[in-house]
């Protein structure tokens, strides 16, 4: 009899295990109602299309004032510095252009009272130090030499355009990893050569 009740208190407590084992697989079997999950959230810039309209017209309006815009300053000395160069050159061919064709219109006048009838000392010569056809060909040199500095003059401005504009333009460029371009280089396993080829990445 004692037997009968040690067995049955054995079963009592064996079947209480295994329901309460199987309340626990059950609950870890089961989803849970929300799911919190750590997340990265990458943030970029959006893409400014009027940027380099707005840095190539500020650096119209005002030379360098473009690479202020994209904050390149290091770039203003540089635009400055190769326009008062033009400037400079522009100014002093210039003025050697008119200073030779006042003599020249002297001289077809028949007057003998232009500069290169008299030395340094300001006493007059008997013969010019540059004769007429010698004022034509200074007339033409610095006339093209002049010419040419205005040129570039005006080429530097508006480098100095293209610049502020294609600046902006590169500053919105998407260097993502996910979008890459790349060479590579594999060995034909066949024939043991060598090929060399151009990848494009793309990852969503």
């Amino acid at each position: 009899m004692p037997n009968k009740f040690f067995i049955a208190g054995l079963f009592s407590i064996f079947f209480c295990w295994c329901i309460s084992a199987q309340e626990k697989n059950k609950k870890k079997n089961e989803l849970p109602k929300e799911i919190v999950a750590d997340s990265v959230i990458v943030k970029r810039n959006s893409y400014n299309a009027l940027a380099p309209a707005k840095a190539a017209f500020y650096s119209a309006v005002l030379p360098g004032l473009g690479q202020a815009y994209n904050k390149k300053y290091w770039k203003i000395p540089i635009v400055y510095g190769g326009l008062a160069t033009g400037i400079y050159f522009y100014t002093n061919n210039n003025k050697e252009y008119n200073r030779y064709r006042d003599a020249y219109k002297s001289r077809l006048a028949g007057l003998t009272t232009d500069e290169f009838y008299f030395d340094t000392q300001g006493n007059q010569l008997s013969s010019p130090r540059v004769t007429t056809d010698g004022l034509q060909r200074a007339q033409e040199f610095y006339r093209k030499n002049k010419e040419i500095s205005l040129l570039v003059t005006i080429g530097i401005y508006a480098l100095n355009i293209i610049d502020a504009n294609v600046d902006a333009h590169l500053m919105q460029y998407n260097v993502d990893e996910n979008l890459s371009l790349a060479p590579h280089f594999k060995i034909n396993e066949i024939d043991r050569t060598s090929n060399l080829g151009l990848t494009l990445n793309f990852k969503f």
